[in-house]
């Protein structure tokens, strides 16, 4: 009963998970302002981050992390540059 309640938990997690990642695009392609497709950008990698999350879990690979650590780190730095950028105008001082 557990393993099949999981399942469904994980399931529904995902789907969850790809439908605030269509939002994130819809504001990451039609944001009025450049902070809004910023802030986009940035639930959209997340979004993909937790999703690869859910999937390891639910194949039990670890492949699965190791790319969500990959996507977390370069997202975080790509959201980083960005904002400096939209603050000072430039990324490197």
């Amino acid at each position: 009963m557990s393993t099949l309640f999981l399942a469904l938990v994980i399931t529904a997690a995902q789907i969850i998970l790809g439908l605030s990642m269509l939002c994130a695009a819809y504001r990451m392609l039609r944001g009025p302002r450049a902070q809004d497709r910023v802030l986009g950008l940035d639930a959209l990698y997340l979004g993909a981050m937790l999703l690869l999350v859910t999937y390891g879990v639910q194949t039990g690979r670890t492949l699965y992390y190791e790319a969500a650590l990959a996507i977390g780190l370069l997202g975080f730095a790509g959201t980083v540059a960005l904002s400096k950028f939209l603050m000072r105008g430039e990324v490197i001082e």
